[in-house]
């Protein structure tokens, strides 16, 4: 490929976007942590007397040639990213750009990538080569629009699609690996081999961090405890422990929509599972748990109360479904890795055994990785050399695809894989499936 080296070095700098349900984490390679982390949702808000802006801590009207004023958006606004996302506003839905994984909205992506390039990059597209991570079920149609995008709209020089699994396994030092991924919509277990997926092997589980909170919300308001978000709070009183919270509600707020206020309440509840959930070295038993220290937690509305026991039966429902929903047939962390690696070829199940990746938000929760290595011990034969591998930095986990992206693309050797633009000018889309398996 003529001129493929011209990606190469220092002096480039090619951009990693790793796109994920939760939120897009941008930076540039060779970085040890993106430069920017954006929530995966936009807020808009209708507004027939405007032309299409987007909003960030400062007003930015997008440069009309990057701006699709068709009818479908025209008199809106877009509000991205947390700070101005956060602000109570008349009328401001929240809606997701993503599904299942992969990008729904192209619209709204856009638009995020708009702010993204003028806001967090603050430099032209056109001089960044782009690494782009993608859901190991990524489909053909949508990575080809994806490709056309970032060559027909931001005039990229070179851009690549990686699966997210493999950089998570880059970033741990493996090209071999079975990666068990943890994030906000499902749980999954990839299994890595020499930097391919073995698609045959997925596996997936709906289990994942949202599913978490909807049974941490529902512990709450079964316990009566109003779930109250801090915009609502004006001022508050110091009560005792579980005593009724005694606040005032702010003055002056706008009327919000439903969409905007459950994602102000979400974001209590995650704050609440980052805080208070753990997971037991060994399957959920009422009496270990209920010996266990309790954790104090602080509700915005100054409500504060110790949790002992439900703390870990929430999060267990991971590893067993069926502690919270008797019944349940959904597989358990520790099940849904057997079952990829069962689904492998035999002579290549030691090595995925032999190096478990961990990652993805849940993986946070304290305990996660150490009761998955529990679990598996128990399932893998004894004969098996088993070894689970999670970063013990928190950015490390948090970001594993990013920072794998980040490594992938300043490789030298890596350099001669982008699909250049002029291979994009010669093969068009078609290059993407051809170049990134």
């Amino acid at each position: 490929m003529s001129g493929s080296m011209l990606y190469g070095g220092d002096e480039i700098g090619a951009l990693v976007f790793d796109v994920g349900h939760y939120s897009l984490r941008v930076g540039y390679a060779q970085e040890d942590s993106p430069k920017a982390e954006i929530p995966a949702v936009v807020g808009v808000v209708d507004d027939p007397n405007n032309a299409t802006t987007i909003r960030s801590s400062d007003a930015m009207d997008v440069d009309e040639k990057k701006t699709d004023t068709t009818p479908s958006n025209a008199g809106k606004k877009y509000y991205i990213d947390t700070t101005t996302l956060h602000v109570p506003r008349k009328g401001m839905e929240v809606v997701s750009y993503m599904k299942d994984g992969m990008i729904e909205d192209w619209d709204l992506f856009e638009k995020v990538l708009d702010y993204t390039y003028a806001k967090c990059i603050q430099s032209e597209s056109e001089y960044h080569p782009v690494l782009m991570s993608e859901a190991p079920w990524n489909v053909r149609s949508k990575r080809e629009r994806l490709t056309e995008l970032m060559f027909e709209k931001y005039n990229v020089p070179a851009f690549f699609l990686a699966k997210n699994a493999v950089l998570a396994a880059f970033a741990n030092g493996r090209a071999t690996a079975l990666v068990v991924d943890s994030g906000a919509t499902h749980t999954s277990a990839v299994p890595v081999q020499d930097g391919y997926v073995l698609t045959q092997a997925i596996v997936k589980s709906p289990l994942g961090g949202d599913y978490i909170s909807m049974q941490c919300k529902q512990h709450l308001q079964d316990n009566d405890i109003e779930i109250v978000p801090s915009y609502l709070v004006g001022s508050k009183e110091v009560v005792k422990e579980r005593e009724k919270p005694r606040w005032t509600k702010r003055r002056n707020l706008p009327d919000v929509t439903t969409s905007w206020h459950s994602y102000e309440v979400k974001r209590v509840v995650q704050d609440f599972q980052a805080s208070v959930l753990q997971v037991l070295e060994t399957p959920f038993d009422e009496k270990t748990a209920s010996a266990m220290p309790a954790a104090h937690y602080e509700f915005p509305s100054g409500f504060h109360q110790d949790f002992g026991s439900e703390r870990f039966r929430i999060p267990e429902a991971l590893f067993d479904p069926g502690v919270v929903a008797a019944g349940n047939t959904m597989l358990g962390v520790g099940h849904i890795a057997t079952t990829s690696v069962g689904m492998c070829d035999v002579d290549a199940r030691p090595a995925l055994y032999a190096s478990v990746v961990v990652t993805g938000g849940n993986s946070f929760i304290q305990g996660f990785p150490d009761r998955l290595g529990r679990d598996l011990s128990a399932r893998v034969p004894a004969s098996v050399r088993l070894k689970t591998m999670s970063a013990n930095g928190c950015a490390e986990r948090r970001f594993g695809a990013w920072i794998g992206g980040s490594i992938l693309a300043s490789v030298g050797s890596f350099q001669q894989m982008w699909v250049s633009s002029q291979e994009y000018d010669e093969g068009g889309k078609g290059q993407i499936e051809r170049k990134c398996p």
